[in-house]
């Protein structure tokens, strides 16, 4: 492929990556701002969201079957892809756990771990950005350790929000409810570290 062209594969990745800062801002407004009447209008607007970053997934696919040549291998260029969609369709399935199980009020835990996830997405897309240049890109492996950091932090307030939930909590059903959304806000912080070691494999492949 062109030199020219190889800015498809890089810029469809900075809008996937891009496409979960918005989400994971989203998310993180939603929570802040916590209104249970407004929930299917939040579920709307992160869908639409989703289907950004969704629609940038197909493209790569449709793209690669037809690519000669490509700034990276095939197969790392539509796992790369499927990883940063995973994200977004991570980070909307926490929402759609707050919608389904009817929460009617935040958690304190739960902020913590959304502003986390907002800080995990702004390291990945850093990370995105500075991968077409990753033999010169100092700051990309600064990026890796931020996710990783991230995701140990994740980790830690995943454990203690748990604990708190079966140890405090009395209503049988907000258990079963949150512990179904503390889930899933930790594996949104798995999702961007996939990305990250993705990320890492293809610098070492590549170098």
């Amino acid at each position: 492929m062109a030199k020219k062209n190889d800015s498809f594969y890089w810029d469809n990745f900075s809008v996937c990556a891009h496409a979960a800062c918005d989400a994971a801002r989203l998310l993180d407004e939603i929570m802040r701002n916590f209104d249970p009447s407004k929930i299917e209008e939040a579920v709307n607007a992160m869908h639409e969201i989703e289907q950004t970053a969704d629609e940038k997934n197909h493209e790569i696919s449709d793209a690669l079957v037809s690519a000669f040549i490509t700034p990276i291998e095939r197969e790392d260029i539509a796992m790369l892809s499927d990883c940063l969609d995973a994200v977004v369709d991570h980070i909307e399935g926490v929402l759609h756990r707050i919608y389904f199980t009817n929460v009617q009020e935040m958690r304190p835990s739960a902020l913590k771990m959304s502003a986390k996830i907002v800080d995990a997405c702004d390291s990945m897309a850093e990370l995105i950005r500075r991968l077409p240049q990753f033999k010169q890109s100092k700051g990309l492996h600064e990026a890796i350790i931020a996710i990783n950091t991230v995701e140990g932090d994740c980790d830690t307030l995943f454990i203690e929000s748990m604990r708190e939930l079966h140890t405090t909590e009395t209503d049988p059903m907000a258990v079963i409810a949150w512990r179904d959304v503390y889930t899933f806000l930790e594996i949104c912080a798995d999702s961007c570290e996939t990305v990250a070691e993705m990320v890492e494999n293809i610098v070492m492949k590549n170098s």
